[in-house]
């Protein structure tokens, strides 16, 4: 049976505050708990000021307050913009907090210029060059194989997730023998490829017997199609942003918005689009099985913001009652 989780960027919309974002962010974990999801994840972006989930170890720990039976985690820590040694310490308190309900997804793209590698003090494309080693390092710290343990960190059992968009993190995460999540909702180029790369080349392993894979679709869900386009727009008009190079916070949407836009602007978005849900419950449900079929994921995860964030949680509201 196809599990079915979230993934928040934790959206700062145009005239709201990170006050409201964070609380925004708990309405929509405690819904997916609410509508029998299995995870919720929040991804790693930085000097962004539309995206709050930077310090994403601590809105973890504020969600994870706030929910009881949800796993919460990472989608994911990049770990180049870190030491394996910090991020054990952060998640073997998570663990410690939440025991049994944590995720720790890792990624490997730095994305960042070079205002960014200075603020963090990182060379970030030397450091993406060492993330294999990083992610066995990081592993050692909490089984105590390395030779320095953490406080907290050693013994936590978080469960490991590799998360990629190319042949690059399929390869890795089947030869560490861990879950695989695909970016599905913004890279679909090579998804097909990878998945069957990562399945072909699994070795099993203590945490994972055989090959488990997550793939990411963009979810709006409306009672017309209309109304769920027109929702989708505020995550159009940041893909937009986000590739014209002014990323901005999330704005309002904007009904007819690609019909507004110019070709390529338009067919850009067609592209990365392709893994998503957008419609009615039963155009949602039928898309959803449609790329589960397609993929034979063991489990969905929807991306999706929306500028008002009750839209986001009556969006899922109504796709997992079509789903379930």
């Amino acid at each position: 049976m196809t599990a079915y989780s979230i993934l928040d960027l934790v959206p700062v919309r145009e005239g709201g505050t990170l006050v409201e974002a964070f609380g925004a962010a708990t309405a929509l974990a405690k819904s997916a708990e609410d509508v029998g999801c299995k995870r919720y994840w929040v991804a790693e972006h930085h000097a962004m000021e539309g995206i709050a989930g930077g310090a994403t170890s601590v809105v973890l720990a504020h969600v994870g307050n706030a929910t009881s039976t949800i796993r919460i985690g990472s989608g994911g820590i990049m770990l180049p913009n870190h030491t394996p040694f910090q991020i054990a310490e952060q998640f073997g308190t998570l663990d410690a907090l939440f025991p049994g309900r944590v995720d720790l997804g890792l990624g490997r793209a730095p994305g960042a210029g070079p205002e960014l590698q200075r603020a963090l003090r990182k060379d970030l494309h030397r450091a993406a060059e060492m993330f294999p080693q990083d992610v066995v390092e990081l592993m050692a710290h909490m089984d105590g194989t390395s030779e320095i343990s953490p406080t907290p960190g050693l013994g936590a059992r978080p469960e490991f997730w590799m998360l990629g968009s190319s042949m690059f993190g399929a390869s890795l995460a089947a030869q560490l023998g861990i879950p695989y999540a695909f970016a599905s909702h913004f890279a679909p180029d090579h998804l097909d490829a990878a998945l069957e790369l990562y399945r072909r080349n699994f070795e099993p392993s203590e945490v994972c017997e055989k090959p488990h894979v997550m793939a990411a679709m963009n979810l709006f869900c409306a009672d017309s199609e209309e109304e769920a386009e027109t929702l989708a727009t505020s995550q159009m008009q940041a893909f937009v942003a986000l590739r014209t190079g002014r990323p901005s916070k999330l704005k309002p949407p904007v009904k007819n918005y690609r019909d507004q836009l110019p070709a390529p602007a338009q067919a850009m978005l067609a592209h990365i689009g392709q893994a998503s849900a957008i419609g009615t419950p039963e155009q949602c449900s039928d898309a959803v099985q449609k790329f589960v079929e397609r993929t034979e994921a063991d489990e969905i995860i929807f991306a999706g913001p929306t500028f008002d964030p009750q839209a986001r949680i009556d969006s899922l509201r109504k796709a997992m009652d079509q789903l379930s």
